[in-house]
């Protein structure tokens, strides 16, 4: 793995793990990077009291959806993108949040709007949040603590036959809607599975690109990995 920044979603358990297994992972060559950033708004979180801030980890108190907005911004008007997201897997749909915010501010007399996904994905586990997120799954089993995903599937031992980005596609072709703009986590290395900022761009760009006729448009944009994710279907209404 290499790569610039690594920013990594909240300071709890796993955000310690995630930091302490990219901190071990550089020191054995496995991988490179400038800094890791972690984002919490605790300031006396679990990872500054287990590892502490270092000269290439720092945490940054912040609410998530604000440090995005003022990281991703700067990274849309040019600055480098060569830096990686690590996701909590507890975490709401971050991505699609910035998303939302940054078609409302692009359009801003126009409806911007999340709209339910209809019916069923075709996926085992497929179940709706408040705020209309619907989150997906391969698995109707509980998968082991920091699976990576594995072509061979630890639980039920054979082979693993789905992919949830391709389900996403075929789920916007049959609803017939723009998309899907994916931020694809895979992993990386000791556990640690992130997408790049490189990604999240073309996800922005994709919905930029789908409203600019002015025309009603629905888009369907998910962060996944291989076997679970969250789907959002974002309405532009007539420009």
């Amino acid at each position: 793995m290499k790569c610039g920044e690594i920013v990594i979603v909240g300071g709890g358990c796993y955000g310690t793990f995630y930091a302490r297994q990219l901190t071990i992972a550089k020191s054995k060559g496995k991988a490179e990077f400038d800094r890791l950033l972690i984002v919490d708004r605790d300031a006396g979180c679990q990872m500054l009291r287990e590892l502490g801030e270092a000269p290439d980890r720092r945490l940054v108190v912040s609410d998530w959806d604000a440090f995005f907005d003022e990281y991703l911004g700067r990274s849309a008007s040019g600055a480098p993108v060569e830096n990686h997201i690590v996701p909590s897997p507890l975490m709401p749909h971050l991505m699609y949040g910035w998303v939302l915010r940054r078609a409302r501010a692009r359009w801003p007399g126009r409806l911007v709007e999340t709209r339910a996904l209809p019916g069923k994905t075709g996926t085992p586990y497929d179940t709706a949040a408040p705020d209309g997120t619907r989150y997906l799954s391969h698995a109707d089993w509980l998968c082991p603590t920091h699976c990576i995903e594995p072509a061979l599937c630890p639980v039920t031992r054979a082979p693993r036959t789905w992919e949830m980005s391709e389900t996403l596609t075929d789920l916007a072709r049959r609803l017939d809607v723009q998309g899907p703009a994916v931020f694809m986590c895979e992993h990386r290395v000791f556990g640690v599975g992130s997408f790049s900022v490189t990604e999240v761009m073309a996800g922005e760009a994709l919905v930029a690109e789908a409203g600019a006729t002015g025309e009603p448009v629905d888009v369907l944009v998910g962060t996944v990995s291989s076997c679970h994710g969250a789907a959002n279907l974002l309405h532009l209404g007539r420009g």
